[in-house]
């Protein structure tokens, strides 16, 4: 392998320079990614049962209106929307991963659930006062470019009825110093989460301070020495910077929830926000 060329490919890149590939819509990554959301011993792609659970109490002690129309945006295989079409809510799931709204749907159809499903990019929505409650869960509004984020605010504010309930979860800005370490790891695999076939992998971290985001970067070198570099750009907020970012978008003011989750790593305890707010009544 060339291991000057991986080592050069690896490098810090420009500041919001995306990556040349893409793991939802990967077949093979793909269906990793679902095998990962449906384990309940780990606390990745989806959360735990006791943090979902958790996140669910939350979603029932903020929106507790009966019979509502519940659009959940980056539903993976569709587990939060089970739990609340059993509670009589018209449920409609979006996401761009073939083989987990494949999946949702064959779920939704076996336990006669009331769950609508769309294999779509969210940032591609088109509704009109629809819902009465809209989610977004694990941390994707962080995960967006300011413009897409910007994008999808504006979907998800004319998609919400008039007294429409948005809620949502950030990376928080609290102990960034101990969160966000750069740092870079070398692996080989013979076989696993990237590949079915032998790779390299440099996983590397980069904070970006002055736009308040770090990166992690997967740098992956198959056999044939092909080149790949996933890129997750991760954004962190504080209660200010998300009330500014929503009132610049047309929604009310903000109420923060802090350590919802069950204590862990940066994705759980004290280092993640979730936030419930509402469209601004005239």
């Amino acid at each position: 392998m060339d291991i000057d060329r991986l080592h050069q490919a690896a490098q810090r890149p420009p500041l919001y320079e995306k990556g040349d590939a893409e793991m939802w819509t990967d077949a093979y990554i793909s269906r990793q990614l679902l095998d990962i959301h449906l384990n309940p011993e780990i606390d990745s792609a989806s959360r735990t049962p006791g943090n979902i659970e958790r996140t669910l109490r939350l979603i029932r002690d903020l929106c507790g209106k009966p019979g509502m129309d519940i659009l959940d945006l980056g539903c993976g295989p569709g587990i939060y929307l089970e739990h609340l079409a059993r509670l009589g809510h018209r449920c409609t799931g979006v996401d761009f991963s073939e083989n987990s709204i494949t999946y949702a749907i064959r779920q939704a159809k076996e336990k006669r659930l009331d769950i609508t499903y769309l294999l779509q990019d969210y940032l591609d929505l088109d509704f009109e006062s629809q819902f009465d409650l809209v989610l977004l869960i694990y941390t994707d509004l962080g995960v967006l470019l300011p413009r897409e984020r910007s994008r999808l605010l504006g979907k998800i504010h004319r998609a919400l009825r008039p007294e429409g309930i948005f809620i949502f979860d950030v990376v928080n800005d609290r102990n960034r110093d101990r969160k966000f370490r750069e740092e870079s790891t070398w692996t080989y695999n013979p076989g696993g989460f990237w590949r079915d076939e032998p790779y390299m992998e440099v996983a590397s971290s980069f904070h970006y301070p002055e736009a308040r985001v770090f990166l992690r970067q997967h740098t992956i070198m198959d056999e044939s020495e092909t080149i790949r570099n996933y890129r997750f750009w991760m954004h962190y907020f504080s209660a200010g910077d998300m009330d500014q970012i929503l009132r610049e978008h047309g929604f009310s003011s903000t109420e923060e929830y802090d350590r919802v989750l069950q204590p862990g790593d940066e994705w759980g305890g004290e280092n993640i926000s979730f936030y419930k707010t509402g469209k601004k009544i005239p």
